[in-house]
């Protein structure tokens, strides 16, 4: 069975030329929305999400990716039940994420934006997919930077797979990665109550 990697990016920098190195390498690719249509527009093979989960993207593109044959597939570790589970489910593995996400903090540095423009920016399927790829580190190879394309397709012809140092390493930068971007999301709403802290809001009578 051929193996999947799933690509949804903000930064398109060098996804058409990683994605056709992995198609070269073996494996089916699945996208969404604007990386879809960079992909395709480039000629690379790749199959949509809503393909995958049956499920069209809905409510401008909020929910798309969350979805359990998109989180099973990436979820699941290489254990007889979870193989079993993934099956009888049809979920089919998932086997490398490359997602970077949506540009919060380039949008509130830019003059005059609106609250609505910058929570509209806030991204949660990304960080989703980012934390369970990297969760799952001993099977799943997490990517949230283009820097790292060449390298990964490097080991992948090299080796055939991504060491488990090289995965581990990976999983570190993609936590830290969105423990960051959740950081600059709460400084932002924070800013406009002078960072209170909820111990000193009021708390109802019997509440624990």
């Amino acid at each position: 069975m051929a193996k999947r990697a799933l690509l949804s990016v903000s930064d398109k920098t060098g996804i058409a030329d990683f994605g056709r190195g992995l198609v070269a390498l073996g494996y089916e690719l699945i996208s969404t929305g604007g990386t879809y249509q960079t992909l395709t527009a480039a000629a690379v093979p790749v199959i949509a999400v809503s393909a995958v989960t049956g499920f069209p993207e809905i409510m401008d593109g909020r929910v798309k990716t969350l979805h359990p044959k998109i989180h099973g597939g990436i979820l699941a570790r290489s254990l007889p039940e979870h193989l079993a589970a993934a099956r009888e489910m049809g979920i089919d593995l998932i086997d490398l994420v490359a997602v970077n996400l949506y540009p919060f903090r380039e949008t509130i540095g830019q003059a005059g934006v609106s609250r609505e423009d910058a929570v509209e920016q806030i991204d949660i399927g990304g960080p989703a997919m980012v934390r369970a790829a990297a969760k799952n580190h001993e099977r799943v190879t997490v990517v949230v930077s283009p820097a790292h394309y060449p390298m990964i397709l490097d080991e992948l012809r090299r080796q055939g797979c991504i060491s488990r140092e090289i995965r581990e390493r990976l999983a570190a930068e993609a936590f830290r990665h969105t423990a960051e971007y959740d950081a600059c999301i709460a400084d932002y709403l924070c800013s406009d109550f002078s960072c209170f802290s909820l111990e000193s809001v009021p708390q109802p009578v019997g509440a624990i």
